[in-house]
């Protein structure tokens, strides 16, 4: 019918690594623009935490009596236990940015007559992401990496002891009864290493920001002056069939990233947990490869093996003239695979989101042939 096919035409098309009007819509999508420190409340990688127990409850001090049995003797009963404050990885939760600096567990209840105990208090969770590190005194003491995985960062107190509890030959009418134990108290370091599927890896000003915001709904901040990024972003890049690749801006390196130069390790340690990499070289300064033997040479002194990850090269700035003269020479230098495209105009992305999408379900076919889930966002 007629009808039908004008319905098809006003219909959006679905995104399609083949089709350049999809490419174009993608591209020329106006985001709105959002300044640095701006950005810092949506992504935060370290916390100071003060975590308390809860307090438990004293306990009970009464004697039972009623008509005709007014000696019946101590019927305090015991005090509940101070809620715990437990740590919970959640596949929702990204950043830290949510984690408040104290968390105290609930206080128990004290014991009541007739030897009714008092209730526990409630434990406190506290959701943090997947792949938070918890440190104590620079030790590491757990590695959430797992969705639902819990750490019970401080225990809440016991509760006391009724008067009933002290009841002996000896003593047959106790009037002593305990209060609550004080709940455990510790000062914890929370650190965040990114568990994206990919990492964009490169110098400063070589364009990882302005890749991610062409893939993906992410907004980085992007300037024409080195260090524009100073926190890490994580932007998804959506499929036809709902599957979701994570990629990561790491902010730039320099050399001597592995000595705490520049921003130094405090980014290095989000490229770990990358399952591959994406090395973005600038193609318009004079031989490029020495910036990608640069960038392996750091991540290897940082991480013996982190650079042998799957990986790709993307030649970016293709738009300049000086790019297209070293793509070739770019290509005779290194072994890996070159995709040359420009962030700006959006030049060739499709051939990346298509070569991103092999390396995801690479990672995929790999864990479950290794009976493990793959990371899914």
């Amino acid at each position: 019918a007629p009808w039908k096919a004008v319905l098809v035409l006003l219909s959006p098309p679905a995104f399609s690594t083949t089709c350049a009007r999809c490419a174009k819509d993608r591209r020329l999508r106006q985001k709105r623009a959002i300044s640095e420190r701006q950005l810092t409340r949506y992504f935060v990688d370290h916390r100071k935490v003060r975590v308390v127990g809860g307090q438990g409850g004293a306990g009970g001090h009464s004697f039972y009596s009623e008509p005709r049995k007014i000696f019946g003797g101590p019927d305090g009963g015991n005090g509940g236990d101070g809620g715990h404050v437990i740590l919970k990885a959640d596949q929702q939760t990204k950043s830290l940015s949510s984690v408040l600096p104290f968390y105290q567990g609930f206080r128990g209840e004290r014991g009541g007559r007739k030897n009714c105990y008092g209730a526990n208090g409630a434990c406190v969770y506290v959701k943090v992401p997947i792949g938070t590190l918890v440190k104590e005194d620079g030790e590491v003491v757990a590695d959430l990496t797992q969705h639902g995985e819990e750490y019970v960062a401080a225990y809440g107190g016991a509760g006391g002891k009724g008067n009933r509890f002290f009841l002996s030959n000896e003593n047959r009418a106790p009037t002593l009864f305990t209060p609550g134990e004080p709940g455990q108290e510790r000062v914890l370091h929370l650190e965040l290493k990114t568990t994206a599927h990919a990492g964009l890896v490169g110098f400063p000003n070589a364009g990882k920001s302005s890749l991610l915001r062409a893939i993906s709904r992410a907004k980085p901040a992007v300037a024409a002056y080195p260090f524009t990024t100073l926190n890490p972003h994580v932007g998804i890049v959506h499929y036809q069939d709902y599957e979701q690749v994570a990629v990561a801006d790491i902010p730039g390196l320099i050399k001597g990233a592995h000595q705490n130069r520049g921003l130094g390790v405090t980014f290095l340690k989000h490229i770990e947990r990358c399952r591959f990499l994406l090395f973005v070289v600038d193609l318009s300064v004079p031989q490029p490869w020495i910036q990608l033997q640069d960038l392996k040479y750091e991540l290897e002194q940082y991480d013996r093996g982190l650079s042998e990850r799957p990986c790709v090269v993307i030649g970016n700035k293709i738009d300049l003239a000086e790019s297209r003269i070293n793509l070739p020479l770019l290509r005779e230098q290194v072994a890996e695979r070159v995709i040359a495209l420009s962030a700006l105009t959006g030049d060739n992305l499709e051939e990346l989101l298509w070569h991103l999408r092999e390396l995801y379900d690479t990672y995929v076919k790999t864990e479950q042939s290794r009976g493990q889930s793959p990371v899914k966002w």
